[in-house]
């Protein structure tokens, strides 16, 4: 009779456990863009990938609608992906290409959302979009910590999982700010309308890629726990100032869909973006 009632009481104590858990999974609070915060879950970033080119008259209109988003929603990272006859050209962009247009030219401009997600043109005029994709509440979270110092940077990018995920991917970028050069601009309502913007502002311009450009696995996704990477490099050839680098870091899923992005600042130490 006793082991019976031990046996009895260990199933109960199972069972309750078993059914938390997946009232935990099941009834995740609202993840749309304008539901409020739930305490202890992570704030969602929406990732825009702006492929463009200083030469691209028509690429100042995704510029403008970066801009524009980002003035909307503190949840916006963006990376400028140059490409073609361009003093940032990145030579490493046909992954990407081949990625989102496997069937045609990289005909500027072009952007994309969360990395798989067109956004709807015009872009200035579809910035709710990119907001939608925003949220204050997902169980994945992003942290990075950095010191680039004496032309090395030391990069630790942290990802914490509420809840247990598979086929999970890892990209980090190192962009660079404050890039200054003439900016070719075909859109009279923007920009004053000058057909060529001198020393326009280049801001968040891909110069590496510290992973594959399309994920390296990231193993360890488990409910209630933090994987961690760490990335020990001399600052690239390319950078033009040191004192203007900064990191992305964005997981993807099996289907390269960006499902949480980070931006950080070189030198920052930075905590989950955790609601309390």
């Amino acid at each position: 009779m006793r082991l019976w009632a031990s046996s009895l009481f260990l199933t109960t104590i199972l069972l309750m456990v078993s059914c938390q858990e997946t009232e935990i999974i099941e009834k995740k609070p609202d993840s749309t863009s304008l539901a409020p915060p739930v305490s202890g879950y992570f704030k969602k970033n929406v990732l825009i990938e702006d492929y463009t080119g200083t030469w691209c008259g028509n690429c100042t209109r995704v510029a403008w609608a970066i801009e524009e988003t980002k003035e909307a929603s503190d949840k916006v990272v963006s990376v400028a992906i140059h490409n073609g006859n361009d003093p940032y050209h990145f030579a490493g962009i046909d992954p990407l290409k081949n990625l989102i247009l496997p069937s045609s030219a990289l005909a500027l401009p072009v952007s994309r959302l969360n990395r798989m997600t067109i956004w709807s043109f015009p872009e200035t005029s579809n910035i709710q979009q990119a907001i939608d994709l925003t949220s204050n509440n997902t169980t994945l979270g992003l942290a990075m910590s950095s010191t680039v110092a004496d032309g090395q940077i030391d990069l630790e990018v942290r990802a914490r999982f509420l809840e247990d995920y598979s086929n999970l991917k890892l990209v980090v970028y190192l962009l660079e700010d404050h890039l200054l050069y003439n900016q070719r601009n075909y859109i009279t309502e923007l920009y004053g309308g000058l057909p060529v913007v001198p020393n326009f502002e280049h801001n968040h311009v891909l110069r590496a890629s510290l992973t594959n450009i399309l994920g390296e696995s990231l193993e360890g996704s488990n409910r209630n726990t933090t994987v961690t990477r760490n990335f020990n490099i001399p600052v690239p050839s390319n950078i033009a100032n040191a004192d203007n680098i900064s990191f992305v870091a964005f997981v993807t899923d099996i289907n390269n869909n960006a499902l949480n992005a980070r931006a950080a600042d070189a030198n920052e130490n930075q905590t989950f973006q955790e609601n309390p």
